[in-house]
């Protein structure tokens, strides 16, 4: 899956180490693996572009993670924002708001917070909404 070259999912191109810690904001392009602790957002640093952030099986992220495509095997805590994919593994463990657009959940993934769907029409008044009432279903 990592090692792809068809322009569409992103290699690995930064580790953060089973050993490191980081406190602050971390910004990347590509892919970015996590194996340590990261105290701090993690954000991907251009919209537009493809983006993956991989969060391993005993790492640790205390803050905001927003990327395309978002994979969760250890724990987070904090807000999550997948624009294309959220996969959460069978380790996962997500203690926040999490947004996404397409979402894969495994047996044994925990979640404490909400699930939101990023809806393309998000923001637009559907046409069947008007001064008489709103939408009918």
């Amino acid at each position: 899956m990592f090692g792809k070259k068809d322009g569409k999912t992103p290699t690995i191109d930064c580790l953060i180490g089973t050993e490191t810690l980081i406190e602050g904001e971390v910004r990347f392009k590509g892919g970015l693996r996590i194996d340590g602790h990261v105290r701090g957002a993690v954000i991907a640093a251009e919209e537009g572009v493809n983006s993956l952030v991989l969060v391993s099986e005993n790492a640790r992220v205390e803050g905001r993670l927003q990327a395309k495509h978002v994979v969760v095997n250890g724990t987070v805590e904090g807000p999550v924002c997948a624009e294309t994919l959220l996969e959460l593994q069978p380790s996962a463990r997500v203690v926040g708001e999490i947004r996404y657009r397409a979402l894969e959940m495994h047996p044994g993934a925990v979640v404490e917070g909400t699930l939101s769907h990023l809806d393309d029409m998000q923001g637009l008044t559907l046409a069947a909404s008007n001064e008489q009432g709103g939408p009918q279903l």
